[in-house]
């Protein structure tokens, strides 16, 4: 397969929202935020600094995008990034579209001076392979993640 991995423009917000959403889709069971709220954040968001995202694209189409924050704590020693959306087209999947995305955000972290990246662990064991498939990607586990809403 012919793959190009590209850093998203702010002007690919509309394709970044349309990827976000289908993993949402995905994880939720069907109750993703709308497409039109997630189009207007990623619009925000990718204008802001610190955040980007990565494209997979295939013959110009995408199938996949990684997307990362920079954030900074004393734990991590600094600045360090955390990958907030992963997600691949079901019918690219295991092809090696998400490593070479997880590679390309590796490089870009490099270029920023993290020294870690990091991801909220998805719940077990309904997401068992895509736990796998971090830890073959040279991640290791430390724990759960907990929100509050505000």
């Amino acid at each position: 397969m012919d793959l190009s991995i590209v850093r998203a423009s702010p002007q690919d917000f509309r394709t970044v929202a349309g990827l976000v959403h289908a993993l949402l889709q995905e994880l939720s069971g069907g109750k993703a935020t709308p497409i039109g709220e997630l189009e207007e954040t990623a619009q925000v968001v990718l204008s802001k600094y610190g955040v980007f995202a990565l494209l997979a694209l295939s013959e110009e189409q995408p199938l996949g995008v990684v997307v990362l924050n920079e954030c900074a704590a004393i734990y991590a020693g600094g600045e360090f990034g955390e990958i907030t959306e992963l997600y691949v087209r079901p019918e690219a999947r295991s092809l090696g579209v998400a490593a070479r995305l997880v590679e390309a955000a590796i490089v870009e972290a490099t270029r920023h001076g993290w020294h870690r990246i990091e991801v909220g662990a998805p719940p077990q064991p309904e997401w068992a392979r895509t736990m796998q498939f971090y830890l073959r990607n040279g991640f290791e586990e430390v724990g759960p993640r907990l929100r509050r809403r505000l």
